[in-house]
């Protein structure tokens, strides 16, 4: 599995470019399947997918031309035969997986078995908006406010702070993002949080992503990150 972490999507010719890379072939040519499972904690949540879906939100994803493009709601997957999703999600070339909320995405890519299905996928594509990178992680960096939309008794509410793993570093979107409610994301506040994990992190804006492609690891960017180390280093 590829993949390409992002912050808000494919948001610039660049990141565009190194998708296309991992990929290996034009997006027009590619099939694509759309996670928007993240999206459901929210008040407006079924709104919100769907703006993502028609491509009026502010980060772009499904809205690039992709030669196929279908849904994968991951909360259906445990109520349905897995031969009716999982030899289509083997043939397809990108999973779009969308942001919200980091814990229950991360729960229902557990118990829909997506999870343990990914590390398989050796030609998969996977691409992350937010919420969709960071549970790819070690550390769940939104646990805090993730815990407000939690029902009550709730198994989601153990080890909020811990995410999938299926790479070894940390991840913070929306640097520096101006909008209010990325108030705390400015570089001084994820450095300060950063620096209390043991392992290296990246902090992204909006115009950057993190592309994971044969065990190397890189950024591509037309904006601005900053890598953290675990020495208390940035760079």
């Amino acid at each position: 599995m590829k993949l390409l972490l992002t912050s808000n999507g494919v948001t610039n010719p660049t990141i565009h470019e190194a998708l296309v890379g991992l990929l290996g072939k034009p997006v027009a040519q590619s099939s694509a399947l759309f996670v928007a499972t993240g999206m459901h904690p929210f008040p407006g949540g079924g709104g919100g997918a769907m703006d993502a879906i028609r491509g009026s939100r502010s980060g772009r994803l499904c809205d690039l031309g992709w030669g196929s493009l279908g849904l994968l709601e991951l909360t259906a997957l445990t109520s349905i035969r897995p031969d009716s999703w999982i030899p289509v999600l083997e043939e397809t070339d990108a999973l779009l997986v969308w942001g919200g909320d980091v814990l229950y995405l991360h729960h229902w890519m557990r118990r829909s078995g997506l999870a343990d299905l990914l590390p398989s996928l050796e030609h998969l594509v996977y691409v992350g908006v937010s919420a969709g990178s960071i549970v790819m992680t070690p550390h769940n960096c939104d646990a805090e406010s993730n815990l407000e939309w939690v029902p009550p008794d709730s198994d989601m509410a153990l080890g909020p702070e811990t995410a999938l793993g299926l790479v070894d570093f940390g991840l913070y979107v929306h640097l520096d993002n101006p909008d209010p409610i990325f108030v705390d994301h400015s570089l001084a506040n994820i450095a300060r949080v950063a620096a209390e994990l043991p392992i290296a992190s990246y902090a992204l804006d909006d115009e950057s992503a993190v592309r994971v492609s044969d065990g190397t690891v890189d950024v591509v960017s037309e904006g601005h990150w900053r890598l953290f180390t675990p020495d208390g280093d940035g760079t």
